[in-house]
């Protein structure tokens, strides 16, 4: 039953993201990788990895993808600006394309399938032995990091602050 469910969001998962890259309109292109991203969190939760599911409904889903939509709401884009673009650009778009595709395949080509035993346990990616971690051998670095955002927040507070 797991592995029909599996397949089922890994499939959904896929068409979406194939529908992001096929869209014409931006909009339906944003919407359609929304669900792509929901799809990963929840095969990322069927995996037993809870906290990397929540945070990627949290971060991907929640708040990068509703500013995507927020800017491209902004921006107002329309069929006009389309044909603004210059071949030089497209060109560019093309050739860029093509230098990762030989990237990719000269990476495959030195690439040989070795299988590694893997330690399977029911408990590996469970957020209370994440939070365990976090709060007891990784404690400073984890007060440090929350130090160091508090002061960027408060920088881009001041540097935002109008004169008055």
């Amino acid at each position: 039953m797991e592995q029909i469910i599996f397949f089922i969001v890994a499939s959904i998962a896929v068409a979406s993201a194939v529908s992001f890259v096929f869209a014409k309109n931006p909009m339906y292109a944003i919407l359609s990788l929304i669900v792509t991203m929901f799809s990963i969190a929840a095969l990322y939760i069927i995996l037993n990895a809870q906290f990397l599911g929540i945070v990627q409904i949290i971060v991907y889903a929640g708040a990068i993808m509703v500013l995507f939509l927020y800017i491209l709401m902004m921006l107002n884009l329309s069929k006009e600006d389309e044909s603004k673009k210059q071949n030089l650009m497209k060109f560019i778009g093309v050739f860029s394309a093509g230098l990762l595709l030989i990237g990719i395949l000269g990476a495959y080509r030195g690439f040989t399938f070795q299988p590694v035993a893997v330690d399977v346990r029911a408990d590996i990616g469970l957020t209370k032995n994440l939070g365990r971690l976090l709060f007891n051998e990784y404690v400073l670095p984890f007060e440090l990091a929350s130090i160091l955002i508090l002061a960027g927040i408060v920088s881009a507070v001041l540097i935002g602050k109008k004169d008055l």
